[in-house]
């Protein structure tokens, strides 16, 4: 061996041993994160980019976009003859349509699950365009189909159905627009989500039980094997789509969960940590309370806060009124009603994760588009009293109030002219209206002179929904304004106000 060689051969020898002194000293390195409560508390803050946000979009898309029946609990419904959802159930229709579980179950529509038209490029730039800052697809739902490439079930999108790992094509998309990106599990369901009440039915074949699950029996509680499962798989999409956000559905807040929250908490936060980012773990524990309120973003499903909570929080919804994954007899929503919704949430500390149900081929049906436009161009209008804002003294006023709670939408009204939300950016002030008044004259009560929410003086009032001229006066029945010509756009109108 030449001089040169040797030199060049004991550069490579100190350059591999500093290496793997290098990782060994990462692996011994502590991480920041215990398993404790309080050793997560001490050093854990939700980051500012999500409360900044407001705005994301949630995904729900899967094989049971093909029958596009009854709701994205069609596989539940195939086997259990009591589920029904707006009417439709799935276990006749299933028989009439496709057959007996016997000879055609669920597992039998993965292979038409295609998403030949699936554009990731297409779907980001929807969502930015929409105003969204963040995007969160289902990672894998109730039916245990994993929509990304898992190391724990052949029943994923690389191996089966659209046969391309979707979730790693939607994630460099999202990102690649300046997007956050998150994932949803939930898989905490999964173990008691089919019935095997025939033992005919394929769910009851040993075959398919990675993919249906093994029967339970009277077990209440999941088996060290399930919860192993479990871990298994969420670490796995953790570990491999390095997500900004992590949510999680009811399942996790059940008995028999408990080994694994603070692991899981601290697993995913140390992650955070590794790759040097801020991320948000999202649970819906307002009923059991199975994480701290303070160590989590609490999430809402079709519900929302009554007033002001002390820590960031969501609500999860849907652009339909029927179901999460795309239908055929779909109800939708009204861009004026989301936004109504989005305002109402961002002025009492929250964000709105909006759900869009994407066909079987990949294209997101054009009702929800149309929506999601609308919602963009009053955004684009209008952002400035929704992003990077904090709540105000108090969150509104107005006569339309709204429950607390998952699942409270229903009840709520929609509102009207009298109804102001409020948030403020530094020094900023915004007053948004959710109606238009038919001679175009707002009041504010709550700005009127002397009231003690208004500790300083009102120096200026701007109209940023449009070009129209206004004419403002403070009395003591409350900030008076009088817009100049027709409403300038639809949904809601927000003034900018200037306080001394």
């Amino acid at each position: 061996m030449t001089t040169k060689n040797k030199f060049v051969s004991q550069v490579a020898m100190t350059l591999l041993l500093f290496m793997g002194i290098t990782a060994l000293h990462a692996q011994l390195q502590p991480k920041k994160f215990q398993a404790e409560w309080e050793s997560i508390r001490a050093g854990y803050e939700i980051p500012e980019w999500f409360r900044d946000a407001k705005f994301g979009i949630f995904l729900h898309w899967g094989p049971y976009a093909v029958p596009a029946y009854s709701s994205e609990k069609y596989p539940r419904g195939i086997y259990d003859e009591k589920w029904s959802k707006g009417g439709k159930k799935p276990y006749t229709y299933h028989r009439a349509h496709y057959g007996d579980p016997s000879k055609f179950g669920y597992k039998d529509f993965i292979p038409d699950f295609k998403a030949e038209k699936f554009d990731a490029e297409e779907w980001a730039a929807l969502f930015k365009n929409a105003g969204a800052r963040y995007v969160v697809p289902v990672a894998e739902h109730h039916d245990g189909y994993a929509m990304y490439a898992s190391k724990h079930t052949r029943w994923n999108v690389k191996d089966t159905g659209p046969k391309k790992d979707v979730m790693r094509m939607l994630s460099d998309a999202v990102k690649a627009k300046g997007m956050k990106f998150g994932v949803s599990s939930h898989f905490a369901r999964h173990r008691v989500y089919y019935r095997k009440d025939d033992p005919t039915w394929d769910t009851n074949n040993p075959e398919f039980y990675d993919l249906y699950g093994e029967p339970i029996g009277n077990d209440t509680l999941p088996t060290k094997k399930f919860l192993n499962l479990w871990w298994n798989r969420t670490t796995d999409i953790i570990d491999n789509y390095e997500p900004d956000l992590l949510w999680f559905d009811f399942g996790l807040d059940k008995p028999g969960f408990e080994v694994v929250h603070k692991k899981i908490l601290a697993y995913y936060y140390n992650k955070g940590e590794e790759w040097n980012k801020g991320v948000v773990f999202q649970n819906k524990n307002m009923r059991n309370k199975s994480f701290p309120e303070d160590l989590i973003v609490l999430d809402i499903e079709r519900g929302r806060m009554d007033g002001i909570f002390k820590y960031p929080w969501q609500t999860d919804t849907s652009i339909g009124k029927i179901s999460w994954g795309y239908v055929t007899n779909e109800e939708y929503k009204t861009s004026n009603y989301l936004l109504d919704e989005l305002i109402d949430i961002v002025s009492k500390n929250g964000c709105l994760l909006l759900n869009i149900g994407p066909k079987a081929d990949g294209t997101i049906p054009d009702e929800a588009q149309k929506i999601l436009n609308e919602m963009g161009q009053w955004l684009s209008l209008n952002g400035e009293a929704i992003y990077d804002t904090r709540p105000w003294t108090i969150f509104g006023e107005g006569p339309t109030k709204v429950e607390t709670g998952h699942h409270s939408e229903k009840n709520n009204k929609e509102s009207g002219p009298e109804d102001f939300r409020f948030t403020t950016k530094g020094k900023t002030l915004y007053a948004t209206a959710l109606g238009w008044p038919k001679d175009g004259k707002f009041n504010i009560k709550s700005l009127s002179k002397n009231n003690p929410n208004t500790s300083k003086r009102i120096k200026s009032v701007e109209f940023i929904s449009g070009k129209n001229d206004i004419k403002w006066k403070q009395t003591s029945k409350g900030l008076s304004i009088s817009v100049d010509g027709q409403k300038p756009c639809e949904a809601a109108y927000v003034f900018r106000i200037g306080l001394e």
